[in-house]
């Protein structure tokens, strides 16, 4: 009798939630500011995110459980919508088209950081947690023989120039959700302009604005050392075409990317 009831909660719980699926994601990039965006969200009377914050459903290498990813959510009658923020699906190759099996109409939210800055705040990231012994030249020279598989552990770590390269995962998405259920915004936007900013979050995902919101510290971490100009310079050399190609896709002003 128990295992019964048990099922029927669950096909009920089920039920409630495929009725009310997830419907938003901020799905990049990481390092770009979606701590800070999340937080924002989470405010929101309206909006019901994740109990945590990287959910990482969709770039797991296992079927599909939707139960389990759901159990992430308590939704509540004045929430209008649900959402999570989960970085690396932009990046992660598989990670789109499972997206798009759970929710065709997904909408997706992605904050775009000057990928140089980015990189080296993942290199960063990533020394502080112990987890990489070489210098940052060493690092970005060693990468391609370290990422060779695009969905090994080795990628998520140390994959700190190809996730720079926007367009070509900003394609993959197109190719898969209509433009208009994709929001691109600038880091640095968030950062100086953040009322602005939630305003289109929020016409975008369709909920009522926040009112006075405030400034949050995005990427407020000091380290020991700021990139050298010689990496810098060896960034810029890599990124400068692919800058330019998605300052045209986009029509966006990215020069302050290469300054």
């Amino acid at each position: 009798m128990k295992r019964l009831l048990k099922n029927s909660y669950y096909t009920i719980r089920e039920r409630l939630f495929f009725s009310r699926r997830v419907n938003f994601l901020v799905c990049g990039t990481q390092k770009g500011g979606t701590t800070a965006l999340a937080e924002y969200l989470s405010e929101h009377h309206e909006v019901c995110m994740a109990k945590r914050k990287e959910v990482h459903f969709f770039d797991k290498l296992e079927l599909p459980d939707y139960s389990h990813y759901h159990a992430f959510f308590s939704p509540k009658k004045h929430h209008k919508v649900l959402g999570e923020a989960t970085p690396i699906y932009m990046y992660w190759e598989s990670a789109p088209k499972r997206i798009h099996e759970y929710n065709p109409q997904m909408k997706l939210i992605i904050v775009l950081r000057n990928p140089i800055e980015r990189a080296y705040s993942h290199w960063n990231m990533t020394r502080n947690r112990g987890e990489e012994p070489l210098s940052f030249r060493e690092a970005i020279e060693c990468e391609e023989a370290r990422c060779r598989d695009k969905e090994s552990n080795d990628s998520r770590r140390y994959s700190y120039v190809d996730r720079g390269h926007y367009l070509e995962q900003l394609e993959r998405l197109w190719g898969l959700f209509p433009r208009e259920n994709i929001l691109l915004l600038k880091n640095e936007d968030l950062k100086n302009f953040p009322q602005e900013t939630l305003n289109k979050v929020c016409d975008f995902i369709g909920v009522s604005h926040l009112d006075n919101v405030q400034k949050k510290d995005v990427h407020s971490r000091t380290y020991e050392s700021k990139i050298s100009k010689d990496d810098k310079a060896y960034l810029q050399t890599i990124y400068a075409e692919g800058i330019k190609s998605l300052e045209k896709e986009l029509g966006w002003n990215c020069s302050e990317w290469l300054a």
